[in-house]
């Protein structure tokens, strides 16, 4: 049984709401193994002489935690 965790981040991309999502997956998959989902919260702009100036998204982003290795159980272990 997997167990999962989730973390909420933000992105944002001059570009499109497309793009802020897609460099937060990118970007978050570079630093977590097993990332199952993202869902988006919340979609925004900021406007800057009445245009768009930024596409701003809210993410949760859903990961396995990965099991522990046998030499940490064995660190652990010997702390108790």
């Amino acid at each position: 049984m997997a167990i999962m965790k989730s973390e909420q981040i933000m992105s944002e991309s001059t570009k499109s709401f497309e793009d802020a999502i897609q460099t937060a997956v990118t970007r978050f998959d570079a630093t977590v193994k097993g990332l199952a989902s993202a869902y988006v919260n919340e979609m925004y702009t900021t406007i800057k002489n009445g245009k768009i100036e930024k596409y701003r998204v809210n993410l949760q982003m859903t990961f396995e935690v990965m099991p522990p290795k046998a030499d940490d159980k064995a660190k652990r272990a010997k702390k108790k």
